[in-house]
This record gives structure tokens, sequence and C-alpha cells, in this order.
């Protein structure tokens, strides 16, 4: 695909993705609800790539798109011509929904659904939520304002700790019936200095016994910088560190506890990391939408891919249930404009997407960001 095709395909995609898809039941995964991390969305693919839209939450529910039956067979998204997407009277974008994975109907010895444990992301990712509460969940005061951590365990969907054993024995059975290409471990912060970093290193060493699976460990940054090296012993090939947001009021208004661990502590985190896993290993989750400007979202991004820390820019969608349920999604132009002057520089320093091992930033279904490192 050239490179002017590449973004303009970027920008159907951030149309769909900050305005989400009303979405029937049609065949295929059908996604997640609630839990860590970005929710509320579906797999679809569009031109060979696959984005997670939102389907189930207010933005969607409102949306001027919609999935359905072509005429011919297969899917579309239908929708209004914008200057944003497309010319003419009407949207028609031919779109795919991954199938539902085969380890989903696996159950182990103990009876747990394999599902509970660990879900299919994007296309060809494996993802998983270690432990699945949070020092600072229940207290809303605390916690990361557009949290759902815990909604799935409250449903009964998940478990409240998934045990290394558990995660190997479902990565395997992945890699095996479903193509499984990556891993990614996340988790609630628990009580503890290594922020999750212990339950990391345990976890991968599992895997790696039993399936050659690149993963990704997500954490706060621990207090003590030799879990970085404890991390990528163990089979971590790469790891995620999420600011969310970058400016100190946003920071306080958004991640009232979290903010606690301030954008400087990151950096030098950052930094600290990058030395263990290596430049392009470190990845961070920025949630453009939330208050920050423009301008704060591209300096910070200039700062860590000075560092080799890739930037990874994702609009925020609220998730049903949280505190910002109602908040609005960022505008297509408001995203584009960033992930334009970041993808420049993500260019021009050499760091790409696809040369992680694993992770967020490697998968890029949630932000078309990856479509922007080509040149103009």
């Amino acid at each position: 695909m050239a490179d002017h095709d590449r973004r303009t395909l970027g920008r159907r995609l951030t149309e769909l993705q900050v305005h989400g898809v009303v979405d029937p039941a049609v065949p295929g995964n059908p996604g997640r609800r609630g839990g860590a991390g970005p929710s509320d969305h579906r797999a679809l693919s569009i031109d060979g790539t696959t984005m997670m839209v939102p389907v189930y939450n207010t933005v969607a529910g409102a949306s001027p798109y919609r999935l359905e039956t072509a005429s011919g067979g297969g899917l579309q998204v239908s929708g209004p011509a914008t200057a944003t997407v497309a010319g003419g009277d009407a949207t028609v974008l031919a779109v795919e929904t991954p199938p539902e994975p085969r380890f989903y109907g696996l159950a182990t010895a103990e009876g747990v659904p394999y599902r509970s444990i660990a879900l299919l992301h994007g296309r060809d990712v494996l993802a998983t939520t270690l432990l699945q509460t949070c020092i600072r969940f229940r207290d809303r005061t605390q916690s990361c304002q557009f949290c759902a951590i815990e909604q799935s365990l409250e449903d009964g969907r998940t478990l409240v700790r998934k045990t290394p054993a558990q995660v190997a024995e479902v990565a395997e059975a992945a890699v095996r019936l479903d193509g499984v290409r990556q891993l990614v471990l996340t988790t609630g912060t628990p009580n503890s200095d290594d922020r999750g970093a212990r339950l990391m290193a345990e976890t991968a060493a599992a895997v790696k016994a039993r399936v050659n699976l690149p993963i990704q460990a997500q954490c706060e940054p621990p207090d003590d910088p030799a879990w970085y090296r404890r991390m990528k012993a163990a089979g971590v090939d790469s790891l995620g560190m999420h600011l969310e947001v970058v400016e100190e009021e946003v920071r306080r208004r958004i991640l009232p506890g979290k903010s606690e661990l301030g954008l400087e502590r990151y950096m030098e985190a950052f930094a600290e990391a990058v030395a263990v896993f290596g430049r392009g290993q470190v990845s961070t989750y920025l949630l453009a939408g939330l208050g920050d400007s423009a301008a704060s979202l591209i300096a910070v991004s200039e700062r860590l891919i000075a560092l080799g820390v890739y930037p990874f820019v994702v609009p925020f969608v609220p998730i049903a249930g949280t505190p910002l349920e109602a908040h609005p999604a960022p505008s297509t132009d408001f995203m584009v404009a960033i992930y334009t002057a970041v993808g420049d520089r993500l260019r021009a320093s050499d760091l790409r997407s696809e040369a992680m091992a694993a992770g967020c930033a490697k998968c890029g279904a949630c932000s078309a960001l990856s479509l922007f490192e080509a040149s103009p």
C-alpha cells in the first residue's frame, strides 16, 4: 500500500474509532465488555488492517455508522458521507470480523473456561490481566477514572488471579489452534513495591517453558529497577509502562492515585527499562481526548522517542459503567493531527511498531498511529 493510501486509510479508521459503530448481532468474535484496558470494542478488518472499534458503549450507540450484512453477502460498515471518510452520497466500507477463536471452547481440568483466563485481542494477540483487582479501584477518589478492571470480575467472566500454569496452558492452545503470535500480560496494581513485576516474571517463565511466544509485560514502574532485568531474564521481550495522560492537572484529575508517580519519575523509569529491553522495546499508552492539548501530547512523544520509547497514542473511548462513561471521544481531526506529527517523528527516528517484539503498539489495533509512520 502506498504511503498516501496508508494515511488515507488511517483517517478512515480513526473516524470509526472515535465514533464507534452500531453493531447488530453479526457473526465473528464479539469482542469484550469491561475489564482492564481499552474495552467495549470488537475487531473489524478493513483493507487488511484490523482495528478495535467501539460497539458496546454510549459513543457507539449514537454512532452514524452501522455494521450490517451486505446485499451480496459479507459485512460492511455504512454511514453518512463525511469529509474525513469519503466523498459521495454515503460511506460504505467492506469489513471482516475475525472468527471466535477455537480455544474459547476449551477449559482446564478443573473446569475453568480458557476464555476466563485470556482473550483474543485484534486478530492474533492473546491478552490477560493477571490480577483483576487494583489497590485503587474501589476508591473512586483514587482510581483511574476510565478504568473498568473489576467489571468483568463482578460479572463472573474472569478470575481474580490467573496462575502462571493457567496462562501457559491457554497460550499453548491459542498458538496451536488459532495461530496467536504474541501475548500481552497486564495487571491491576498490587500492594507491593514491584508493582506487579513479580507476577509478570513468574508468568512469562511458565509460558516460555511451554511455548515460544513473544511476550509484552505491562505494569507501573517498580521501585527497584532490578525488576527490569528479572522480567527480561524470565522471558519478557518488551515492556509497557503507561502514562495515559501527561499534563499535571489532567493527571491529577484523571489518575488521582496513579499520578503520585509523576511524569519525571516515569521518564527515569523509561530510561532504566530501555537500558535493559533495548531501544524500541519499551512503550507507553497516551490517551488522547482527556484534556491534554495536542501540543503537550506531541512534546511528550518527542521526549519518549528520544529515549527510545514508542508513544502509543490512542483515542480515548469511554467504557460503560465508569466515571467517564459519558465523556466525549476526541474528534477525527484532533487525532489525525497528533498521528501525523508523532508518525513523522517516529519515522525520522526509525522507531517502528512492527519492530517491537510484542505488545499493544506491535498489534496496533487500538490506534491508527502505525499507518502514519509512513512518509506523507
